[in-house]
């Protein structure tokens, strides 16, 4: 199983299964100790070949995925103002010295899993500065029959970055929660994905098909910085 909730009682809940591994819980750490964005605080953890356990403080509310229909045009507007805010403030952490090497990698220096450039090559290598990553991103393209555009078209029309920051990698209504009442975003879940990405990241996976379509909407709409995705449309078609 690649990873069960299970809530422990009031105040706790555990994370469980083959997905859950050191990198999230590194992730929740960073945040929680170098910013004040509200995340999970971390209780207890175990690993094994097999998978780990996470045992981590609810976060109190409910997501956003459940309250985004019922919210008015203004509430949606101030909330999306806020989620960029909270991700300003992510942006910010520094990396840590074991990182110092990556351009792009999972919170606790591992290489990233995320579709777009998990290393088709084991052991996988690391990526280090924008250029592989790009390249690694056509390297899967290609490896998944992507034929339409060439090696040259992909990598003109994948943005580039001169700044790798550190990233939620999931931003979407299910890992925002959200008081019903007040309507303000009480923390943030789910960063197993979390890590130093191109500055472009967090835009890009917020805009996911799958994410709730006029939520998309609304954060473009105010999103502080906007970027050309039309490289990863591109790829998308194939990876997806």
């Amino acid at each position: 199983m690649g990873a069960r909730i299970t809530r422990l009682d009031d105040d706790a809940i555990a994370k469980s299964g083959s997905r859950v591994l050191p990198r999230e819980e590194a992730a929740l750490r960073l945040v929680g100790k170098l910013s004040d964005v509200p995340v999970p605080e971390v209780l207890y953890s175990h690993y094994s070949e097999l998978g780990g356990d996470l045992f981590m403080s609810l976060i109190p509310g409910s997501t956003l995925k459940d309250l985004w229909d019922s919210l008015d045009e203004k509430t949606k507007e101030r909330l999306c103002h806020d989620i960029w805010s909270l991700i300003g403030k992510i942006r910010q952490i520094p990396k840590p010295p074991e990182c110092n090497n990556f351009f792009l990698c999972s919170a606790d220096g591992s290489c990233s899993q995320d579709v777009y450039v998990e290393d088709l090559k084991s052991p996988p290598q690391p990526l280090v500065n924008d250029a592989a990553v790009r390249a690694r991103i056509f390297e899967r393209y290609y490896h998944f029959y992507g034929r339409r555009y060439t090696e040259e078209e992909i990598l003109a029309m994948l943005p580039h970055s001169q700044s790798s920051v550190f990233t939620h990698g999931d931003i979407a209504p299910q890992n925002i929660m959200v008081d019903s009442h007040t309507h303000k975003i009480t923390g943030l879940i789910d960063w197993e994905f979390a890590g130093w990405y191109p500055d472009y990241w967090e835009y890009l996976r917020i805009h996911k098909a799958i994410n709730n379509k006029n939520w998309r909407e609304w954060m473009d709409r105010t999103a502080p910085q906007k970027w050309d995705l039309a490289g990863f449309v591109a790829v998308r078609r194939v990876l997806f």
